[in-house]
């Protein structure tokens, strides 16, 4: 499966997973200059910020792993965009969900809070 397609998969699955625990989506594949949100969610008064990682193999790291401390200034920065948009007052958090596709069947790990903005 090529990269782009293995990623939109990752995604669509980790939306539909947040769907089903009551999340409500917003945005997918949010963009703002160079920067993308892939899941911009609502949980309850909380705005979430969700990076989706997905591999077909653990071979070099956990897809978790992936998000730098560059993708999470990027992340961070890109929210803040999005947030200013919006003509509301939400926390925002910072989640990461990393899918790992092993013949024909899938792990899905959802880490919330997986990064806080003022560490960076």
């Amino acid at each position: 499966m090529a990269t782009k397609e293995l990623g939109d998969k990752g995604e669509r699955l980790a939306a539909e997973y947040l769907a089903a625990k009551g999340y409500t989506i917003l945005h997918t594949n949010w963009r703002w200059q160079h920067k993308e949100l892939d899941l911009v969610a609502l949980q309850g008064q909380e705005l979430v910020v969700v990076e989706v990682k997905t591999r077909q193999s653990l071979q070099w790291q956990m897809p978790y792993e992936a998000v730098s401390r560059k993708k999470q200034r990027n992340i961070v920065q890109a929210a803040d965009a999005y947030a200013s948009r919006l003509d509301a007052d939400y926390d925002v958090r910072f989640d990461v969900i990393s899918i790992v596709w092993n013949n024909g069947s899938y792990i899905v790990e959802h880490i919330e809070d997986a990064f806080t903005p003022l560490l960076l």
